[in-house]
């Protein structure tokens, strides 16, 4: 892969990347890596950019208007190492002539599957069961308790129905629920598949005996599950996040959890990660991840892939597959047509 001169694009990687997508970087671009995994601040990133063709970042960085105004003009293209895309401001980044990237479609089954165990273990109490074997607490069966709740044939709402939604579904399909969804449009009957979609957020959850979260974080959808719509839920329904911690109001959820309003969440995701409200660390009926959704080794891997790929395209004169804003002014393509 090269660009304008016959080298190789100069590229910036702000995080330790796994060493199949290291040897893949250091094969095709003039690469400045993180090896060390070392915190970066937005100047010292600002700094390494110096020169740079392209950054590939992860959701640790964030890149807000600021940041992206104090880039160097070198910078075309920003990828990003998730497929969220919520940490950088992608229009004050079109508006700069700056491409932006995200990795879309290869972590739905990853993130499905964890957000099917976070519905289990938060229905079934694996929380506070785990911890009753590991402090050996666990005293003789009783048939009043501890008790969780049964997840087959009840009602699961999804709110976002995309890729991870659908694969969501799918996977409650076997444990005979039933799928209910809300979504900005309704779906065709093939990806569909039977499910009742709502029209209205408030439809949903009022038959929500589990709600799944997997819409974006946006404007539109930051604290969109607070204490209004935790009130339309049944008594006793499970929420289930694996989305982005700030699309729920943790105030309305922590004061659900606590007067029982709600069986349990399993949550994947929190605002302000890692540092979460500490209040879901005292509550015994929560099931609490620390943002596995994608954490798979060959998950990973085809994330850095496809970052790579969008590069690739860029630097090759060709509009990458996963763009996600348009540019305000023509990109000046480092590329030729040529490709390694």
């Amino acid at each position: 892969m090269y660009a304008k001169g016959g080298r190789k694009p100069k590229l910036l990687v702000t995080r330790k990347l796994p060493p199949e997508i290291e040897r893949r970087v250091a094969a095709s671009y003039d690469a400045i890596a993180n090896f060390e995994d070392l915190p970066l601040d937005g100047a010292e990133i600002v700094a390494r950019a110096a020169g740079r063709d392209a950054l590939l970042v992860c959701p640790t960085e964030k890149f807000d208007a600021g940041m992206i105004a104090a880039l160097p003009a070198s910078v075309r293209i920003i990828t990003t190492f998730s497929v969220g895309y919520d940490h950088i401001d992608a229009e004050a980044a079109g508006a700069r002539g700056i491409v932006v990237t995200n990795t879309p479609d290869v972590l739905s089954d990853a993130t499905a599957d964890l957000a099917m165990l976070a519905l289990l273990g938060a229905a079934r109490g694996a929380g506070w069961g785990e911890r009753m074997v590991r402090g050996k607490t666990w005293g003789r069966w009783a048939p009043t308790g501890p008790l969780g709740v049964d997840v087959t044939g009840k009602r699961l709402g999804i709110l976002g129905m995309g890729r991870i939604g659908r694969a969501m579904a799918r996977r409650a399909r076997g444990f005979d629920m039933d799928i209910h969804y809300h979504n900005r449009t309704r779906l065709p009957a093939d990806l569909e598949q039977d499910a009742t979609f709502h029209d209205q957020l408030a439809s949903l959850l009022a038959v929500s005996d589990f709600l799944s979260i997997h819409c974006a974080s946006t404007p539109e959808t930051r604290g969109i599950i607070d204490a209004a719509a935790i009130a339309r839920l049944p008594d006793g329904a499970v929420v289930v996040n694996t989305a982005r911690g700030d699309i729920i109001d943790d105030d309305a959820l922590v004061a659900a959890l606590q007067s029982g309003r709600l069986a349990a969440a399993g949550l994947d995701v929190f605002a302000g990660e890692p540092d979460i409200d500490p209040r879901y660390r005292t509550l015994d009926n929560t099931f609490l991840l620390p943002h596995l959704g994608s954490a798979t080794t060959e998950t990973r891997n085809a994330m850095g892939h496809r970052a790579l790929d969008n590069l690739d395209a860029f630097f090759a004169g060709r509009r990458p597959a996963d763009q996600v804003n348009s540019p305000a002014t023509p990109i000046d393509h480092p590329g030729s047509t040529a490709t390694s």
